[in-house]
């Protein structure tokens, strides 16, 4: 009989180690080692030598992708599922991942191919219940069932053209001796549910559970198996939700979808520039930011709030801003362009819980923050997008012509931008060499042609 092996496993990185620590010493994370029994210690029967193939005869499939029937979905998957994909979902509880889901199953199985959807967290009738509500799902095939083998068994001889596994926490493989969840049983659990969709063709999303900071749960092996790393963020009691790829072997990793909550269910938002660039004249503190998510320009409002301190250490507090860039901006803002900030606290919010990762943003947090602290609005209809360097420089963002074209398409009529940036269409573009001279532009427009030059 073979001998039960008891190993310690890093639920972060997958080290393993034969006693329990409390320093993984592959990560340096602590508290991640977790007990993994193991059966079996007879060595690997030896396989019988394959021969390689040159990878310039290597034909790439020509299957197309798969539309899922949510435009905002397709969109951040890169066109679609790719057949005999693995995808990722995470998000946090009552976000709106099985809706999202049941929605796309729904439009799939309506075009005349097979969906399956196994769900391990809800019996058959409530899910019906929730298709009922969202309507057009009654063609999906439906699977309640938490174990492994019986799962793979079904996709090898039903073979759907997509299957969803809701969750992949919840399914069990009898011969680990571990409970559901565990490191061993998602570790098991993936890996053959990739093998399946690789070999019978069936493009699978997997729902994953997510950590208290928002990351995925389980071993980061989860993600590193998998093709596409789709993260869903938002809060539950607000309407709006934020779909990004965090990973993507077929796509950009930089896309963004915007979904909305109501009664049927989730509505993609096409058009989110006109819900989150939206501001009201005469605000003090808000500005109008043209930043790139991926392939998509997004105007986002960013607000500013400054306020005297008595504190000896100022707070800098950012919500969809990075803090460290933040605290930059604000450096910059009092060494170069004569903005006091030493003795206050500054907060900054984009608007819409969208988070601002690219530095073609910096232009209008800074803005935002110098109008907070002078009291004075911006100019209106205004918008800024750039790079702000240490020196006190704006440097170009990337993309600036699709910017200017999405500023145009809603209404803007100036914009404050890097110098070198070319007009477009009936756009005032004021391209401007320093933050110093931005500032002036946007909030001191008369004094503004002394020093700046009107592309």
């Amino acid at each position: 009989m073979a001998k039960t092996v008891v190993k310690y496993v890093c639920s972060e990185c997958g080290t393993a180690s034969p006693r329990w620590l409390g320093k993984c010493p592959g990560c340096d994370a602590f508290g991640t080692l977790v007990e993994e029994r193991q059966g079996g210690t007879a060595q690997a029967s030896a396989g019988a030598p394959a021969a390689s193939t040159p990878l310039g005869s290597v034909r790439a499939s020509e299957a197309e992708r798969i539309a899922t029937g949510v435009d905002e979905l397709d969109r951040v998957l890169g066109g679609g599922l790719v057949p005999a994909s693995l995808v990722l979902v995470g998000g946090e509880p009552g976000v709106g991942k099985s809706t999202l889901l049941l929605t796309a199953l729904g439009a799939i199985a309506r075009r005349g191919r097979r969906a399956l959807l196994v769900t391990g967290e809800e019996s058959a009738a409530q899910v019906s219940l929730r298709a009922a509500r969202l309507g057009g799902a009654e063609a999906v095939g439906i699977l309640a069932e938490t174990e492994l083998a019986t799962v793979c068994a079904t996709l090898e001889h039903e073979r759907p053209d997509v299957c969803v596994i809701d969750s992949v926490q919840t399914l069990h493989a009898s011969e680990l001796g571990s409970a559901p969840g565990s490191v061993a049983q998602v570790r098991e659990a993936a890996g053959r549910l990739l093998r399946v969709a690789k070999e019978a063709g069936v493009a699978t999303i997997l729902v994953g559970h997510v950590t208290k900071d928002g990351a995925v749960a389980g071993p980061r092996v989860l993600e590193h198996l998998v093709d596409c790393v789709l993260q869903f963020e938002g809060d539950r009691y607000h309407a709006h939700r934020v779909l990004r790829a965090t990973k993507n072997r077929f796509g950009s990793t930089n896309e963004l979808a915007v979904f909305e909550m109501t009664g049927a269910g989730l509505v993609g938002v096409p058009d989110p520039s006109e819900l989150f660039g939206a501001t009201h004249t005469g605000d003090v503190g808000a500005a109008v930011g043209c930043v790139l998510e991926g392939t998509r320009p997004l105007l986002l409002e960013v607000q500013a709030l400054v306020a005297p301190t008595d504190l000896a250490m100022p707070r800098r507090v950012g919500t969809g801003v990075d803090p460290r860039r933040l605290a930059m901006l604000v450096a910059v803002l009092g060494r170069h362009a004569e903005v006091a900030l030493a003795s206050a606290d500054v907060f900054v919010n984009v608007a819409g819980g969208v988070r601002i990762e690219e530095p073609g943003g910096d232009l209008a947090i800074a803005l935002a923050i110098a109008s907070a602290s002078r009291g004075v609005p911006i100019v209106e209809g205004l918008a800024s997008f750039g790079e702000i360097g240490l020196t006190g420089r704006l440097r170009p963002a990337a993309q600036a012509e699709r910017r200017l074209e999405e500023c145009g398409k809603l209404g803007i009529s100036a914009v404050v931008a890097p110098e070198g940036t070319d007009a477009r269409g009936r756009l005032r573009v004021t391209a401007l060499p320093t933050l110093r001279a931005a500032l002036r532009a946007a909030l001191e427009p008369e004094a503004a042609p002394r020093e700046v030059a009107a592309a």
